[in-house]
C-alpha cells in the first residue's frame, strides 16, 4: 500500500492543517501554492510542523503562473531568465528543509504549432540548467505531463523534454493527458516516475475530481503503477471545496482522501461523495 499524501493547494500550511492531516492519516504533503504565496513560506516553521506531526515534506510543486510572467518555453528570454531566477531563489529554500523532488510545468499556453519546435528547444535548454541546479542541492527535477496544447502532452514529448538531461525525472499527473493514453504514459516512462499527482477526469479536459468522479478505471491505474515499480506517495492534487466543474454536498476532509485511497488500495472502486 502506497502512503497518502496530499498536494497543499487546498489548504493552508498551518499547524492546525498539520495536525489534521497527521490525525487523518496523511503520511506526505506537497507543497503547492500561489506565486504570492511560494514567497511568504514561513520554511523551519513548516519543517518543525512536519517533524512534530510526521507528515513528510515529500515534493515542492514550483510556480507556474501567471503564463505571461512563469514559462520556461517562453519566445522571449526574458521571461524564460525571470522563471529561472525565481526557481533559482526557491530551490535552496525548500531544499534546505529537506524536499529533494521539485515538480516542474515545461511551459505554459497555449502554443500554436508553429511556434512549438522553437519552445521546445527553449524548455529543454531551462531544464537542462535546472536538473543541474537541483542536483547541487541533492535534488531532482520532476517534469509533469500537461494537457492541451502545453509541452509535454505525451510521453514522447516527455521523453524528449527529459533527454535534455540525465538527472531530470518524471512527474505523471493522472487527469492531464488528452493526447495519449495514462497505461502507455506509465509503460513508456516507467523508472524515471519519481512522483505522480492523482485526480480525476473525464478525457474531456482536465478536471481534480476526487478519484471515482471521472473515468478512470483506478483499479487498472493502480495495478500499472505497481506494475512499473513505483515506490513513491500516492500524492492526491486537488482542493478541499467542490470545483465548479462538478457539484458535491460539502467540502472534502483530509479523512476523504484516505478512505478513498484504502478502498483503491483494496481493490474497490472508490464511492462518489453526493
Amino acid at each position: 500500500m502506497y502512503r497518502i499524501g496530499i498536494s497543499s493547494c487546498g489548504f493552508a500550511l498551518t499547524e492546525e492543517n498539520f495536525q489534521k492531516l497527521s490525525a487523518a492519516g496523511v503520511a506526505a504533503i506537497e507543497l503547492s501554492m500561489s506565486l504570492e504565496k511560494h514567497k511568504l513560506i514561513k520554511h523551519r516553521e513548516v519543517l518543525a510542523f512536519s517533524r512534530c506531526y510526521q507528515v513528510e515534506l515529500w515534493s515542492y510543486h514550483l510556480p507556474f503562473m501567471p503564463f505571461n510572467a512563469i514559462d520556461i518555453s517562453s519566445l522571449h528570454k526574458e521571461l524564460r531568465d525571470n522563471a529561472m531566477r525565481l526557481y533559482a531563489e526557491l530551490i535552496p529554500k525548500a531544499a534546505d528543509i529537506g524536499i529533494d523532488k521539485f515538480v516542474v510545468h515545461p511551459s505554459g499556453e497555449p502554443i500554436a504549432a508553429a511556434e512549438r519546435e522553437e519552445r521546445m528547444k527553449h524548455a529543454m535548454q531551462c531544464l537542462d540548467e535546472l536538473a543541474e541546479l537541483a542536483h547541487r542541492y541533492g535534488a531532482v527535477i520532476a517534469v509533469e505531463d500537461l494537457p492541451r496544447t502545453c509541452l509535454g502532452h505525451t510521453a514522447d514529448e516527455i521523453c524528449r523534454l527529459i533527454s535534455a538531461n540525465d538527472k531530470l525525472r518524471v512527474c505523471f499527473d493522472t487527469n492531464h493527458l488528452l493526447c495519449d493514453s495514462n497505461l502507455r504514459f506509465m509503460e513508456t516512462l516507467a523508472d524515471k516516475i519519481v512522483t505522480v499527482h492523482v485526480s480525476d477526469y473525464d478525457f474531456t479536459d482536465e478536471k481534480h475530481w476526487l478519484l471515482g468522479e471521472g473515468l478512470l478505471d483506478w483499479g487498472e491505474m493502480f495495478a500499472m503503477l505497481k506494475q512499473i515499480g513505483y515506490c513513491g506517495v500516492w500524492m492526491y492534487e486537488l482542493g478541499l471545496t467542490p470545483p465548479k466543474t462538478l457539484a458535491r454536498s460539502r467540502n472534502l476532509t483530509f479523512e476523504d482522501f484516505v478512505l478513498n485511497a484504502k478502498t483503491i488500495f483494496a481493490g474497490e472502486p472508490p464511492k462518489r461523495i453526493d
